[in-house]
This record gives structure tokens, sequence and C-alpha cells, in this order.
């Protein structure tokens, strides 16, 4: 089991979106769609999903994302 961010947008209310990132943890793709709710203007509510993905993404301590096979993002 594997937990995504998912977000509601303007004019599409009780629909919610995902995308390809899947966490281990509920705390974060929980800040992953606060994220992502912070940034874009459109975003009207957000949750997390529990989901059967393989969990492929990580948050670090210092709030990057990290792909689980090494690769580093920023998440800002």
């Amino acid at each position: 089991m594997s937990f995504k961010p998912a977000v509601e947008v303007a004019g599409e209310p009780g629909k919610y979106h995902t995308n390809n990132l899947a966490f281990a943890t509920h705390e974060e793709a929980a800040r992953s769609a606060k994220d992502l709710m912070s940034r874009w203007m459109l975003v009207t509510n957000w949750t997390v999903i529990e989901s059967d993905q393989p969990v492929n993404y990580r948050l670090r301590y210092d709030g990057a994302l990290e792909a689980v096979d090494g690769t580093i993002g920023e998440l800002k």
C-alpha cells in the first residue's frame, strides 16, 4: 500500500486528481499535496488517497522530493 497526494481544482468540485507520486506514508503524501496547493492557483482542496501503486518517491528531511531510485528534485 502507498499514499498518493490528490487535489481538487476549481470548476470540478468533488473530483480529485493525482499524479504519479506514491509515498510510503500518509504524512509524506499530505506534505506533497499541501505543497502543490500552495503553488497552483486553481487548487481548492487536497486529500490523501490510499493506493496499490508501488512507492516511488519520498520526502527527505530537508524537504527535497527524492525518487526511490535516488534521483533528487526540489520540492518548493
